[in-house]
């Protein structure tokens, strides 16, 4: 019972710390929500926030690799023990109070409710419970003078694949916004079902007065953009997708339709906070654009920042792009970068790429359109792959040092048990 109790927690510890690792900024999101719910936001930092992502997926994930290897029993089955004490403390808040949607105990990986989440939690509380009241009925899988690879190469591990994540995009992308996904087909509502009903506000100022508008009273161009929200007002069958909205900054002409159903290639910029935003690539993005524009490919920077940042944007980049309207949550649930970019056929994702890895066109194709270079073609690295790539740099070292130890002790035990026949046999003859 012990050991089956141990490998439940443990994997699921394992994975749930790795599907935070590897969407640093999801999970970033995520906290930032529970900071807001405790009326906290605007005084939790971002860096503290990544920083708490960053470090309860390493924990997370680390505690349970040393219950799976049974690495210093006592002490990380009673640590264990506490972290799922908290956790379970934090899933009854959310149950009853409902403060965030989602948990987040998965990230997008298996989205789950406040209620699902605690009687998940309920069953590990009572799993790691068993574990911690007999600790050491968990059997070895790794002798004491080797523990400290496994702990040392775990953290290093989680770590690195974290700040890769974070530097570049989560290897496993989860969100509706994949590449491959059919924008347009996410947004349809089956035949039959009734949608939600969302209504989106927009924040405006006039000679220092705010007022509130809707699309439907959308105001001229003499009101200045300060903020947005968009609520459910209503329940119904939700699309994966059922936020996704292009307006013209300076017009407030709606063009998601005509985006997405364009046959040809479009390139998004996605910037959901131009005040936060990275400007070190600036000249590659320029050149994207500049190249869009000779071809005739539309080019639009998508951001929820107001005329102030963009304006700072346009003079530290000198962007020429037309900047447009989108709610800053499905920005951020697009991609993680901030810019990051996108590139669309049809309204279908073809490719997504952080601002530290923008594709790069050489000057010899510069006059060659998208259909006859690689950048146009739908990226192919497959989830089957990746998987595999982590196994290899992962799981087999971790598999091979455990045979080789186990090899090693049956060895030293095999030695063991012949030593004292040999001795008694010597005293016999003599």
């Amino acid at each position: 019972m012990v050991n089956v109790c141990r490998l439940v927690t443990a994997l699921t510890f394992i994975l749930s710390g790795f599907v935070k690792a590897i969407d640093p900024l999801g999970t970033q999101y995520k906290l930032q929500d529970y900071a807001t719910a405790l009326h906290l936001g605007g005084l939790v930092p971002d860096w503290l926030t990544l920083a708490t992502s960053v470090g309860l997926s390493a924990i997370e994930f680390t505690l349970g690799l040393l219950l799976l290897f049974a690495i210093h029993r006592r002490l990380t089955s009673r640590v264990a023990l506490c972290f799922m004490v908290l956790m379970t403390l934090v899933t009854v808040w959310i149950a009853f109070w409902e403060p965030v949607k989602d948990c987040g105990c998965f990230g997008n990986a298996l989205p789950m409710t406040g209620k699902e989440s605690l009687l998940k939690n309920v069953v590990l509380l009572a799993c790691i419970s068993v574990v911690a009241r007999w600790p050491l009925q968990m059997v070895r899988f790794i002798s004491k003078s080797n523990q400290w690879i496994v702990v040392n190469y775990a953290i290093l591990f989680i770590l690195a694949i974290s700040l890769w994540c974070l530097y570049f995009l989560p290897l496993f992308d989860f969100r509706p916004y994949h590449i491959g996904a059919d924008i347009p087909a996410g947004m349809t509502v089956p035949e039959g079902e009734q949608p939600p009903q969302f209504e989106t506000t927009f924040i405006l100022e006039k000679d220092g007065e705010q007022k509130e508008f809707t699309l439907d009273n959308y105001p001229d161009s003499t009101w200045t953009f300060i903020d947005s929200r968009t609520v459910q007002v209503a329940e119904g069958y939700e699309p994966p997708i059922h936020d996704f909205s292009i307006e013209v900054r300076e017009t407030g002409d709606d063009i998601t339709d005509s985006v997405l159903h364009d046959p040809g290639y479009t390139f998004l910029l996605i910037a959901p906070n131009l005040a936060k935003a990275s400007d070190t690539n600036f000249g590659e993005i320029d050149q994207l654009y500049e190249y869009a524009r000779e071809h005739g490919y539309p080019f639009y920077c998508l951001t929820a920042s107001g005329d102030d940042a963009i304006e700072r944007w346009r003079d530290l980049t000198g962007a020429e792009y037309p900047f447009c309207m989108t709610d800053e949550t499905t920005l951020k649930t697009i991609i993680r970068s901030n810019p990051g970019l996108l590139l669309l056929k049809g309204g279908v994702v073809l490719n997504k790429w952080s601002h530290n890895r923008l594709p790069v066109i050489e000057q010899g194709q510069t006059t060659l359109p998208l259909e006859q270079m690689a950048l146009g073609r739908m990226a192919q690295d497959t989830a089957a792959r990746k998987i595999v790539t982590i196994l290899l740099w992962f799981a087999l070292p971790l598999l091979l040092l455990t045979l080789a130890d186990r090899t090693w002790a049956w060895t030293q035990w095999l030695r063991k048990k012949k030593t004292p026949k040999t001795t008694k046999h010597k005293t016999s003859n003599k």
